[in-house]
């Protein structure tokens, strides 16, 4: 029998994750994707290391996850593990992926997605677009305030280090 890991737990491997970005000088943002206990995709943001910006945890965590996947579908349901609310991008992809729970540490109030996510109506037509049937947040939120308040001391970009320093502060 498969044992399906805690939110608390599965957002404290996402902060695990995201504490090596800020380790190789990234944004502090790091995502799991879960299947019971077993992980099947984690990263954290690349955007200085790939020059790139379209490379946000959850969207490599998820795109890790669809390659273990393929169009197979886990017994389990799919749980999307992040220290900071995903954008929209990142929730669109979890939902085409088939993600059933989202459960993050923080609210991402100028980007965050789950309250637009709300007005969404999935198209009747295609059943498996779905919104998630579990989204929470608050897991591990001071320390993942802590974390993003270390990127805002550090040598990142001055707008992205104020950023963090209101995330922070929330």
């Amino acid at each position: 029998m498969v044992r399906v890991m805690t939110p608390e737990h599965a957002v404290a491997l996402a902060l695990d994750v995201a504490e090596k970005g800020l380790a190789n000088g990234e944004m502090p943002i790091g995502a799991v994707v879960l299947s019971g206990d077993r992980v099947l995709g984690q990263a954290f943001t690349q955007e200085r290391t790939l020059r790139r910006r379209i490379v946000h945890a959850d969207l490599l965590a998820l795109e890790q996850a669809d390659m273990e996947l393929g169009f197979d579908q886990p017994d389990e349901p799919l749980v999307l593990a992040v220290n900071l609310e995903p954008c929209m991008m990142c929730l669109g992809a979890a939902i085409t992926l088939g993600v059933g729970r989202v459960y993050y540490a923080l609210e991402s109030p100028n980007d965050g997605g789950v309250d637009l996510l709300s007005k969404w109506q999935p198209p009747v037509e295609q059943s498996f677009f779905a919104r998630p049937s579990d989204i929470r947040s608050g897991f591990h939120r001071a320390r993942s305030q802590r974390l993003f308040g270390r990127y805002a001391e550090g040598n990142g970009p001055a707008g992205m280090r104020r950023w963090a320093a209101g995330l922070a502060a929330l």
